[in-house]
């Protein structure tokens, strides 16, 4: 799979994130708004956001999310955890989709839903689901989720945030009822 492409919709563009984005970034980042229901929600502080940074660029999945109308960093996404021949999906592969935020300026869903489209169209060049992790009490990611096509799993799992054990559940979306909902083309 091509973790590092290049992809271009109507208002966005996202390319791979590289060192140099770093104050960009974080100038969005920084914005507590966009963490206090997240389970990282000490992820607004320069170290913690460092670290996050850092974990993004070694990953090689990382994506900036660039408003094509302005030509400013207003986000970024992340591919993690591709898996050519998952069981789930009877060898067809999946990949997880998240570490997602955008600047509040571009909340309330046609961003998202642009950016989300991009990647998942990408993504399922490759493989057949498509995986996203989603703290358990962030509703505003839950949400968003579910109203771009992603359905609730029954897996659950944990995992350290911020200093405490946090639940997230697992939404997914497969290329069927990715060619058929509400993101199709």
């Amino acid at each position: 799979m091509n973790w590092q492409p290049v992809l271009e919709g109507g208002r966005l563009l996202l390319r791979p994130l590289v060192p140099e984005d770093w104050d960009a970034l974080f100038g969005v980042a920084s914005d507590r708004r966009i963490w206090e229901i997240h389970p990282a929600h000490d992820r607004w502080q320069e170290p913690v956001f460092r670290a996050f940074f850092n974990d993004a660029l070694a990953g090689g999945g990382a994506m900036a999310v660039i408003d094509k109308a302005s030509a400013a960093i207003i986000g970024s996404s992340r591919w993690q955890g591709y898996d050519p021949a998952s069981q789930e999906t009877g060898g067809g592969g999946s990949i997880e989709i998240g570490w997602t935020f955008l600047a509040p300026s571009h909340w309330g869903g046609s961003y998202i839903r642009e950016m989300k489209r991009l990647m998942l169209a990408h993504a399922f060049q490759y493989v057949s689901r498509v995986v996203f992790r989603i703290g358990e009490t962030n509703w505003r990611s839950r949400k968003a989720m579910e109203k771009i096509g992603g359905q609730l799993t029954d897996a659950v799992d944990s995992s350290q945030m911020a200093g405490r054990e946090v639940a997230h559940v697992v939404y997914e979306i497969t290329a069927k009822s990715f060619a058929e909902g509400p993101l199709a083309l």
